[in-house]
């Protein structure tokens, strides 16, 4: 009988020779004005939509278009094909959204409204406003509403903060340039909260939303302590499936509140952390997970106020609070990730259940880890604007939670990529730090994954193994780690090396025929991204680490490398007993040897090892 079960190995491999790019930057000055709407009543109707935001929806299929009016008009979004665009007209085959709204605080006219409908892989054009008095063109473009993606996470623009508008609003759109052209075919641009320094002020608002990617790359926004004060954050901002119930913005000078939605494989909740009223927001989680957890493979949590930082706001009454109330339901809701600021400080914590560490042999600044149930990854982020920093906290070191902590005093952003099997976190500096530190250098990454089900397993085994109540034949994989995580390779010569073991096997064969059995392994070519290297390059060394029921260890496989062999990218035996072997439980495990080639591309290289059992 026949069962195949797969594991991981995942070797980092990094480039004997580093090369130094020099980039040149160019920096646009920013007038931060009152905007078209705080001048004259003439002159406000005259003048075309402006501060148009482009949201996130509530599925792929969707996008939320916010903007503001002069006048209180009816005010429609048209959709139409790009393809559809002849000598920059916008398309006369189109179709209208319409839009609602009301006045703002700053006597202009908010409006939103959602495109649905919206096809993958798709490239669109829209415009808002009423005829006559259309805002400009433009575009955006949907992408496989399946699959691996990546999108943008930003820590506290908080425009303003410096005193200096036009160069807080520089940084930032630097920032946003460089990390998009970095990423181009990132899906989202994620906010850490405090958008503005003052909530109120428009100018603020105005230099914020000035970079057309917010009008191209859906907008996904937190809501910070400065941002709370007034209902222009709400007013610029519309979330989907947004609850009020659990922060302050019933207020009639606040904003605010906790919302959801689901991006392919993630759900994403956001939450008001300006609400200390966390039993609220603890009912409203278990809620949208109860209902909606079962359609996404990962969860990802967002809110402002830092839990686990390593600024100065750690030790702030507030975040104690929420330190004690929100672990334990992140861990038992089985959130994956939870992304933070508030601390303009880089810092990333172990994996945490429940608030403690989960593993208490997880290394520092790992560059991989694996979750086990409850286990939660959080991070925050620092400035994306130069406007403000805050120095480490001196007792930052003693914090049992941190696993890397950061402060440059130089811009970043982070890139989030997930995939089927791992979601992985980089940071990289988007401001250079001199000269060994340039533009998109690492501050940090981190690939976190999920450990096997042990007990699907297990399952597995039971539902297609044959036995009886006495005899049977039965095997599985000890421990929960489904990732042979083989570290970092190392330069050897003419090749990178990197050793481990895969996770130990269990067999057990209690039939009185004594029916001879074998276990073997066969592994895929390594990959990352585009690239890749062979499978025969990993080699092993099988040993019986538990003897019993006569078991005998397969033979060493050496790594291509040295042989210019097959390796283990041919079928190779790990152990097997003999017709006629005792009865009994062995355990088989495997030293694993992988000889890379110095020409391979750097980056992080995954395998499948499929192990089969013959009975």
């Amino acid at each position: 009988m026949l069962i195949k079960k797969t594991r991981q190995v995942q070797a980092p491999v990094q480039n004997r020779t580093s090369v130094r790019l020099a980039a040149a930057l160019l920096s646009f000055a920013v007038v931060a004005g009152c905007g078209a709407f705080t001048a004259t009543a003439a002159s406000a109707a005259d003048a075309a939509p402006a501060t148009i935001v482009l949201g996130v929806g509530s599925t792929e299929a969707q996008r939320i278009i916010t903007w503001y009016s002069g006048t209180d008009t009816t005010q429609v979004a048209q959709l139409a094909l790009a393809s559809n665009v002849v000598d920059g007209a916008f398309p006369t085959t189109n179709t209208s959204f319409a839009a609602t709204g009301g006045a703002t605080t700053s006597g202009a006219f908010s409006r939103t409204t959602t495109f649905t409908g919206l096809k993958e892989n798709t490239s669109y054009v829209y415009r808002v406003g009423t005829e006559g008095n259309w805002s400009e063109s433009y575009t955006f473009k949907t992408q496989s509403f399946s699959g691996d993606f990546n999108f943008l996470f930003f820590g506290d623009p908080q425009l303003g903060s410096s005193g200096n508008v036009t160069n807080d609003a520089a940084g930032w759109v630097d920032t946003l340039n460089v990390a998009t052209a970095t990423y181009p075919n990132a899906e989202m641009l994620f906010s850490a909260g405090d958008q503005v320094e003052t909530a109120a002020n428009e100018a603020q608002y105005t230099a914020f939303l000035q970079s057309d990617k917010l009008r191209q790359i859906p907008f996904v926004s937190t809501i910070g302590n400065h941002d709370v004060g007034s209902k222009a954050y709400m007013q610029h901002f519309t979330q989907p499936n947004i609850t009020t119930t659990a922060g302050p913005a019933s207020s009639g000078t606040t904003s605010g509140g906790d919302y959801w939605f689901i991006y392919k494989d993630v759900l994403f909740m956001d939450i008001n952390s300006n609400s200390l009223n966390d039993a609220s927001h603890i009912a409203w989680m278990t809620q949208i997970v109860a209902e909606h957890g079962a359609q996404a493979k990962w969860k990802v949590l967002a809110f402002h106020h830092s839990i686990y930082s390593s600024g100065p706001h750690a030790t702030d009454s507030d975040a104690t609070t929420r330190r004690n109330d929100l672990p334990t339901t992140i861990s038992n809701l089985g959130v994956d990730l939870v992304l933070q600021g508030h601390d303009h400080s880089y810092a990333r914590t172990y994996l945490l259940k429940n608030g403690e560490i989960a593993n208490p042999a997880e290394a520092a600044g790992a560059d991989s880890v694996v979750a086990g149930p409850g286990g939660v990854l959080y991070v925050t982020s620092n400035s994306a604007s130069g406007s403000k920093y805050y120095d480490l906290n001196p007792a930052a070191p003693s914090y049992k939670y941190l696993s890397v902590a950061n402060q440059e005093k130089v811009r970043n952003y982070t890139a989030v990529e997930v995939t089927a099997g791992a979601i992985t976190v980089k940071t990289l500096r988007s401001q250079a730090n001199g000269a060994e530190k340039p533009v998109n250098s690492v501050v940090d990454s981190v690939s976190l994954s999920r450990a096997a089900d042990v007990s699907a397993d297990s399952q597995e085994v039971q539902v297609t193994v044959p036995a009886t109540a006495t005899e049977e034949f039965t095997w599985s994989v000890d421990g929960t780690n489904s990732l042979v995580n083989l570290g970092t390779a190392v330069e050897s010569g003419d090749h990178f090396a990197a050793t481990g073991t895969i996770n130990p096997i269990r067999v057990t064969d209690t039939r009185s025929a004594a029916s001879a059995w074998s276990i073997s392994a066969q592994v895929s070519d390594f990959t990352a991204g585009g690239a890749s290297f062979s499978g025969r390059y990993l080699g092993w060394t099988p040993l019986v680490t538990q003897a019993g029921g006569d078991a005998i260890a397969g033979a060493t496989v050496g790594s291509g490398f040295d042989t210019s062999g097959k390796g283990l990218s041919a079928s190779s035996t790990l152990g097997y007993a003999a017709s006629g072997h005792t009865t009994g439980t062995a355990k088989l495990g495997a030293g694993l040897d992988l000889k890379i080639p110095v020409d391979a591309t750097n980056g992080t290289y995954k395998a499948q090892l499929t192990l089969t059992a013959l009975s």
